[in-house]
């Protein structure tokens, strides 16, 4: 499914007149700047996606196109963009979910998530939690661990080497849990369901899709991925503070484009996207889904180093746990 909405943009924010693309024309001069979003409507990333694109279009005095590519999770859009010009009018909503796990899992990819793409920004951080219902007995992850030492414990996730799989791959070596058993969903609402109706004990789900469930009380949060306790949340411990600091992870949302940008063009995304994250606005929808911002956000080169740090990471996780998706 695709869906495109025009948005118109302003008066230029940050006037920098003159910049000039690959092909010698000033950028933005012409048609629309599409801004793909590898998920379908209604998503973490379309929902991002569509707060950012406004800005951009009204720093930029252009107009931007929110255009969803959705299909093998997240992948058919990625190599959209891969595969296009590298004239600054195709952009990527670029994210952890292909440029790291997949990567590390998939026996093939279309592209190099590093080499094939210009990095331009970290954008926002979305910790892993795991989850429990409110009528569990377990009320801290020593009891959940503890319980995993001696007998099976079932925890769910949204598919095989999905992020929640590896981070509870990786939950299971650093713990020494052999009987924490993984059990593969078709996705995060079929998990939950189970998770409710008690047919898995556990799930591990991106913090995102959860906030509403955790400050209702219907399910119980053990540990955040996070590296410190999240303000939302500050009863909830990160898995690093109770001693696992390798468990520090996120499913990250970047701005990217093809390989091959024209500095000018890097040099101005690059520059409006700071102070587009601390607007007020666009704070406080981002606190209502716990997908925060860093401060100060990776850029350029720190932003590659980020994922290429990451994927040797979980890649390691993904040979040790002998995790391999064709």
């Amino acid at each position: 499914m695709r869906r495109r909405v025009l948005l118109a943009g302003g008066a230029s924010l940050l006037a920098s007149p003159g910049l000039v693309s690959a092909q010698g024309a000033a950028w933005p001069a012409r048609g629309p700047i599409r801004l793909v979003a590898q998920f379908p409507p209604g998503g973490l990333v379309d929902t991002i996606a569509r707060l950012m694109a406004p800005i951009i279009a009204q720093s930029l005095g252009a107009t931007v196109v929110v255009e969803n590519r959705a299909g093998a999770a997240g992948i058919i859009g990625t190599d959209h963009v891969a595969k296009a010009p590298a004239d600054g009018y195709t952009l990527l909503m670029s994210h952890a979910i292909v440029h790291v796990f997949a990567a590390a899992t998939r026996r093939s990819m279309p592209f190099d998530p590093v080499e094939d793409f210009t990095h331009m920004v970290h954008l926002v951080d979305a910790a892993m939690v795991l989850l429990v219902r409110a009528q569990s007995p377990f009320r801290t992850l020593e009891q959940y661990l503890e319980a995993a030492r001696t007998r099976p414990v079932r925890y769910g996730s949204s598919g095989i080497g999905s992020a929640p799989h590896l981070l509870g791959e990786l939950l299971k070596a650093e713990a020494r849990t052999p009987q924490l058993d993984h059990v593969p969903y078709a996705g995060s609402a079929p998990a939950m369901q189970d998770l409710l109706a008690n047919v898995i004990e556990s799930f591990i789900d991106p913090i995102t899709t959860n906030v509403a469930q955790l400050r209702d009380g219907s399910l119980r949060a053990l540990a955040v991925s996070s590296p410190q306790r999240l303000p939302a949340f500050p009863d909830v411990p990160s898995f690093a503070e109770l001693g696992f600091p390798r468990l520090t992870a996120a499913q990250w949302l970047g701005l990217s484009g093809p390989k091959g940008l024209p500095a000018p063009v890097v040099e101005r995304l690059t520059a409006l996207v700071p102070p587009m994250l601390a607007r007020p606005e666009l704070m406080q929808r981002f606190e209502d889904v716990q997908t925060l911002p860093r401060n100060p956000p990776p850029v350029g080169e720190a932003f590659v180093r980020l994922i290429r740090e990451q994927l040797a990471q979980w890649r390691a996780v993904a040979r040790a746990a002998n995790i391999e998706v064709t």
